[in-house]
């Protein structure tokens, strides 16, 4: 390691007081479970998309109780298009978990939280680091990134985390929770805003100076491969058939969801990955509806 954890925090928390967006989830009134609830939609998902769903979803369901009192169905209908829609069977699986389990309140341990339904690591060490002030290393991409540049020398982060990286992000963190949250989120924002992934903005990056990739003349790594396109995939149709199931007040009939994508293998294949997700419910006389 060549970094010191007293300089990149003193340059990292210093850059972001003066540069951090004012998002809702890190204000100080932001409860945990407003916290859980921006991590899971923020999973590959840009934070301009996710802010109108992340407010409607709070004025709605403001405690994880108000949620678990509604059905599966309601909360994936209220993702609406934000993609990747089990998250949203993720999420009212954790409120149920939280009222069964906790009170009704979202736990503060790691462990606690890695516990509940649907719920990851980076989730958990998440909330617990930015909603409780405890001592976890939250190794998002953006961080993974930063830290691979700036202590390791490597361009990008691979596509799974290390031990070696949550040892080395962990030796990074100050001993106080409150202060590790804080280069944490720090980090997170250095590497959306400044430390991205193409065309990084070096000249204005707090660790220029010192950053190992920059100094070893920003070496490349391996192109990864392209994502794949999203144009006639089975993930667009789900989302049409979905997107059908969310505009309706009750069951769908067979003849409405294949109206709504042409191909017909396809079709079939969509709506039963759906059925096997839990996000569709079939019924009788060849019907459908949202879960309840």
């Amino acid at each position: 390691m060549t970094a010191d954890p007293e300089a990149l925090f003193d340059a990292v928390t210093g850059w972001y007081a003066g540069a951090a967006r004012d998002l809702p989830w890190r204000r100080a009134d932001a409860t945990p479970w407003a916290v859980m609830v921006s991590e899971v939609m923020l999973q590959q998902t840009p934070v301009a998309r996710v802010l109108p769903a992340y407010q409607n979803w709070l004025a709605r369901w403001p405690k994880p109780s108000d949620l678990a009192a509604s059905a599966s169905g309601d909360a994936v209908r209220a993702w609406d298009r934000l993609g990747y829609p089990r998250r949203a069977l993720r999420l009212h699986a954790a409120a149920v978990a939280c009222v069964e389990r906790h009170g009704g309140e979202v736990p503060c341990e790691y462990a606690e939280l890695r516990a509940l339904p649907g719920i990851g690591d980076y989730t958990a060490a998440a909330v617990a680091a930015f909603a409780f002030g405890r001592r976890h290393p939250v190794l998002d991409t953006n961080v993974r990134r930063v830290i691979g540049r700036v202590v390791s020398g490597v361009a990008a982060p691979g596509q799974s985390v290390t031990v070696a990286e949550r040892s080395l992000a962990a030796s990074l963190l100050p001993d106080d929770g409150t202060l590790a949250a804080r280069l944490s989120v720090g980090l997170m924002e250095l590497g959306a805003l400044v430390c991205a992934a193409r065309n990084p903005k070096c000249a204005v990056c707090p660790m220029t100076a010192t950053c190992a990739w920059r100094l070893a003349g920003a070496p490349v790594t391996a192109a990864r491969r392209p994502a794949q396109k999203y144009e006639g995939t089975d993930r667009q149709a789900r989302g049409r058939l979905l997107a059908v199931l969310r505009d309706s007040d009750g069951p769908v009939p067979r003849r409405r969801l294949d109206a709504a994508w042409p191909d017909a293998t396809q079709r079939m294949r969509a709506l039963d990955g759906l059925v096997a997700d839990g996000l569709v419910e079939p019924l009788a006389r060849d019907r459908f509806r949202l879960p309840r």
